[in-house]
């Protein structure tokens, strides 16, 4: 373990970046959050979980359907009940993050999983075999409210929903956190919202703001909304392409302290829960 790393608590605390409309932030928020989270001394994993591997792109594996062992190749060992070995399929980036990386096979794994007992909890049946290793897992999930995604919510502990601030997301906001409601009544209970972020924020026009002030307004009462926004800008969208994060292509810009400060609220909310936790047991 590098120096200066300490593992938070003996399993990593697991959020699922969750939003069924594309094009909100999700691979840019769990590229650039684990980074962060990573700068601040922490071991984190990430793990794609789209078939269509724009994380796995992201970090710098051009050519995902080549990739001999992916997330669709762990959970097809939890379905057919197979040994998993230590660190299997799991790529370290030069960035001090750790990728489970996905492929288009995912997309056929997913179908399998319809007729699958205990369907809901394959991917959190994998996650159990390495949680131990990490402080925090974070779940790029695909935008849908399938299958996988169902998975993702029963394996995670806490929901980060990245927004646009570009358009009116209450229909799509109100659609997803039904869910999230559903599989915490039916599937996992300890699931919670660890918040709205608004994401890709033109801070020069009026209708963002707007936008910031409805989101707030909506749902800022009972659901914590993220006192960082992430703002627009033109390098955040190039490092999709470059295999590193936004830390390496513009450290000092808006985005990166954007992240930097996200990473700081995350980090300040799971102490705080676990504090709560330990007054608990008393």
């Amino acid at each position: 373990m590098p120096r200066g790393r300490r593992v938070m608590s003996h399993r990593a605390e697991t959020i699922a970046i969750v939003n069924q409309k594309g094009g909100t932030g999700k691979t840019t928020t769990a590229e650039n959050l684990g980074v962060a989270l990573a700068m601040e001394g922490k071991k984190v994993l990430l793990v794609d979980t789209d078939p269509q591997a724009s994380l796995t792109v992201c970090m710098g594996s051009t050519r995902p359907d080549t990739l001999q062992t992916t997330l669709a190749t762990m959970m097809g060992k939890v379905l057919t009940d197979s040994d998993i070995a230590e660190g299997e399929g799991i790529l370290h980036h030069s960035e001090g993050v750790d990728l489970m990386p996905a492929n288009i096979e995912l997309a056929g794994l997913e179908v399998s999983l319809v007729n699958a007992m205990s369907r809901e909890s394959v991917l959190k049946q994998y996650l159990s075999t390495v949680e131990n290793k990490y402080d925090f897992i974070l779940l790029d999930c695909m935008p849908s409210l399938g299958m996988l995604t169902i998975n993702a919510l029963a394996a995670a502990d806490d929901v980060l929903i990245p927004v646009q601030a570009q358009y009116l997301p209450a229909k799509g906001l109100e659609q997803l956190l039904g869910t999230v409601n559903k599989v915490k009544k039916q599937i996992n209970p300890k699931l919670k919202i660890e918040g709205i972020m608004l994401t890709m924020v033109d801070g020069r026009t009026n209708l963002a703001k707007d936008i910031s002030e409805l989101i707030r307004e909506t749902y800022g009462k009972n659901i914590k909304v993220f006192d960082t926004e992430i703002p627009k800008a033109t390098k955040a969208a190039e490092t999709s392409a470059m295999g590193f994060s936004i830390f390496k292509h513009d450290p000092n810009g808006k985005v990166a302290d954007a992240y930097k400060n996200v990473a700081k609220e995350v980090l300040k909310d799971a102490e705080d829960r676990r504090k709560i936790r330990s007054e608990q047991l008393r």
